[in-house]
């Protein structure tokens, strides 16, 4: 056998047996399904019955940047909230920009980031922009002395734009920054969330965590998109062909956002596009169409989490957890009787839920809140890099063919 088949072969063993381990675990798990008398199931409620009730009476003056093909910078909803008042807007095609400032209501734009930031009235800035220039956008906002949130993910495939991050987000102690993971106000993982540090999991022998997104047409071009400047639904067609385990934060947090640990290795495969296949040629050189990988996590367990974005009609962001002491499929089962609230945070009147399961407006009142009590917010700058980080890592392993590969560790 070559040396080059007997390490794709020892890549393949190597994932197979994490695989194995992890089948093994959920088998060997003591009451699995958690029945008998002693287990207390408990269903997540969907819509929260919490009345609002605000906590100052301060406007928060917020900048939005990036109106593009999801219209996120108008999506989670500031431009509604009691405390926030929305200073600018600013995208860089300027019909796009005039679009930005009716839907939030707001008379002043600027052509660019790089402008908008110059405004000393604006206290805080949400990044909607392409993925590929989140970090760039964020340390620029920070470096100008504001506030910052950002879309998912934090950074783009790079472990060293991960490491230029980290060092101006420490450098400017004092400010905030928030990643906006959609996942961690879904009602679901809300629920996880509390009910792990309740106890009422126990440890974490196993999860999971899946982000389905099919292609948005059939007609997509097979062969190399060219790079125009603005894409159809991707600035500079930053979509097409990426790696899709550079986009984790979906998935990850199915595990990083329910127990604030980490992945310390993985063992990633990919399933290879075929010659004539949409994206078959790009601009990443990446091979695969789906990514699976087997993680290991900081509490001993393991973790298979799965992104496609090949089938069509495909559409999910969803995990379950396994612990010793209960589970989380479609609801809770276990052995904890003292559950804590698994309600969401309220909103106040006026203000959407949002998409991704209703987690906009929460991630939205969530970074406010943060500057006004002036504290660490949910998904703060380790949190996110712990999100990210591991699908960079996962994507090398693919490459080489399942390799266990150890993963930073921010802290």
């Amino acid at each position: 056998m070559t040396k080059g088949k007997q390490e794709h072969h020892a890549g393949r063993r190597q994932f197979l047996g994490i695989a194995g381990t992890s089948a093994m675990a959920m088998a060997m798990m003591p009451g699995m399904s958690f029945a008998g008398a002693d287990v207390v199931t408990a269903r997540v409620p969907e819509a929260s019955t919490k009345p609002w009730v605000p906590i100052s009476d301060r406007k928060v003056k917020v900048g939005l940047v990036g109106y593009g093909y999801s219209k996120f910078g108008a999506a989670f909803g500031f431009q509604n909230h009691p405390n926030v008042e929305v200073v600018a807007v600013s995208d860089i095609i300027p019909e796009r920009c005039a679009a930005f400032a009716k839907a939030v209501g707001c008379k002043k734009t600027y052509p660019s980031l790089e402008a908008l930031v110059k405004d000393k009235t604006i206290e805080a800035v949400f990044v909607a922009t392409d993925a590929p220039s989140h970090a760039r956008h964020c340390i620029e906002v920070l470096n100008h002395g504001k506030h910052v949130a950002s879309a998912v993910p934090a950074v783009f495939g790079s472990l060293e734009e991960a490491d230029q991050l980290l060092e101006v987000v420490r450098k400017n102690r004092g400010l905030n920054y928030m990643m906006f993971e959609t996942s961690m106000y879904r009602a679901n993982l809300y629920a996880m969330r509390q009910i792990y540090k309740a106890g009422g999991f126990g440890e974490l022998i196993y999860s999971e965590g899946e982000y389905y997104h099919g292609p948005s047409t059939a007609s997509e071009p097979v062969g190399p998109i060219p790079p125009t400047p603005y894409g159809s639904n991707s600035y500079k067609n930053w979509r097409p062909g990426l790696p899709v385990m550079w986009y984790p934060t979906h998935n990850n947090a199915y595990y990083v956002g329910v127990t604030d640990g980490t992945f310390v290795d993985v063992s990633c495969l990919g399933v290879r596009r075929k010659k004539g296949e949409r994206h078959y040629e790009n601009a990443y050189n990446n091979p695969f169409k789906t990514e699976v990988a087997m993680f290991r996590t900081s509490e001993g367990g393991i973790s298979r989490q799965i992104l496609n974005w090949a089938t069509p009609g495909a559409s999910a962001e969803n995990g379950r957890v396994f612990g010793t002491r209960g589970l989380f499929i479609d609801e809770y089962k276990g052995y904890e009787k003292n559950l804590p609230d698994l309600t969401r945070p309220a909103l106040p009147a006026g203000v959407p839920e949002g998409g991704h399961g209703g987690s906009h407006g929460r991630l939205m009142q969530e970074f406010i809140y943060s500057i006004i009590e002036k504290r660490t917010p949910l998904v703060d700058i380790v949190m996110a890099l712990n999100m990210t980080v591991p699908g960079i890592v996962a994507h090398q392993s693919a490459l080489k063919d399942g390799e266990t590969l150890k993963i930073p560790q921010y802290s």
